[in-house]
């Protein structure tokens, strides 16, 4: 696939995981942020694993460091003009997204992509700020991105079918598999996932089985992970905060309610792997 110039929008977990995945399928890669904390973050990160891909010979020296003379740290859009392709990644707001939005499409050139990571808004409401919506798509991965092979493609209303066969060739490009979703609350995958969770903390709030017995079975279904491993993984914040939006988007229907056991782990600050406790506790690597 020919190299392009992207820009990631959020160095945060996802933000930094996309933008790794973008650097191994050889595209020239900013990533965009004004924590200065978060983008150090971000970039130790991905110099971590560069170093593992050269400590396990998948990598020579020369091609990390290739890798990270590609990839760079912006903090502000005016630095993204010559990008082909915006991925945005970051906080699952309606009108902070939609700011970040317009402030991009002043600095792009027309014909450049502008993809929205977002797990649970729709498309074509996000799109209805620009003036350009035929060339807004939503781009859904999944966490960790470089790991996870699945990404979800969401079509927005005004989508140009042109934005639609860039978009997928370009997640082809850099190694994912596809799945065309319908821009409905939560796509495909977060629509599922909010029983394999609700179910999951309902049973654990009645003492139908403990956290560790859930997800144990859990696995022994065939799941990589339990939902309560996967919930501290993901961000017991991020994941309560898709639960609401979808649960308002279906007119608050009780199947995609949130629970007070996910309010209440957020309200005490426990939010999973990256606080160091969420449901279980990771400050020992236990």
């Amino acid at each position: 696939m020919q190299q392009q110039n992207i820009t990631v929008c959020g160095a945060g977990t996802m933000g930094s995981g996309i933008a790794y995945t973008c650097l191994l399928a050889r595209h020239r890669v900013n990533i965009l942020d004004t924590n200065e904390a978060i983008l150090t973050k971000a970039t130790n990160y991905i110099d971590t694993l560069l170093r593992k891909r050269v400590e396990k010979a998948q990598y020579t020296a020369d091609q990390a460091q290739e890798c990270r003379e590609r990839y760079r740290v912006i903090r502000d859009t005016d630095e993204c003009g010559d990008s082909s392709i915006v991925i945005e990644a970051i906080i699952e707001d309606k009108s902070i997204k939609q700011s970040l939005f317009r402030e991009i499409e002043q600095v792009i050139a027309p014909t450049a992509l502008v993809l929205s990571n977002t797990s649970s808004l729709p498309i074509t409401l996000l799109s209805s700020c620009l003036q350009y919506p035929e060339r807004f798509a939503g781009l859904h991965f999944f966490n960790p991105a470089p790991v996870m092979r699945l990404v979800e493609i969401i079509r927005g209303i005004r989508t140009s079918d042109a934005t639609m066969a860039a978009v997928e060739e370009f997640a082809r490009g850099i190694g994912k598999e596809i799945c065309v979703a319908l821009d409905v609350p939560g796509f495909v995958v977060n629509r599922v996932a909010r029983n394999f969770y609700g179910e999951a903390l309902h049973i654990a709030m009645e003492h139908g089985a403990s956290i560790e017995q859930i997800d144990r079975l859990t696995r022994s279904a065939g799941f990589k992970m339990g939902p309560f491993e996967l919930m501290d993984t993901i961000g017991i914040d991020i994941n309560l905060a898709v639960t609401k939006s979808v649960w308002e988007q279906y007119h608050f229907d009780r199947r995609f309610a949130p629970t007070l056991m996910q309010e209440q782990y957020v309200q005490a600050g426990l939010l999973g792997v990256k606080t160091g406790h969420g449901f279980y506790d990771y400050t020992n690597k236990a």
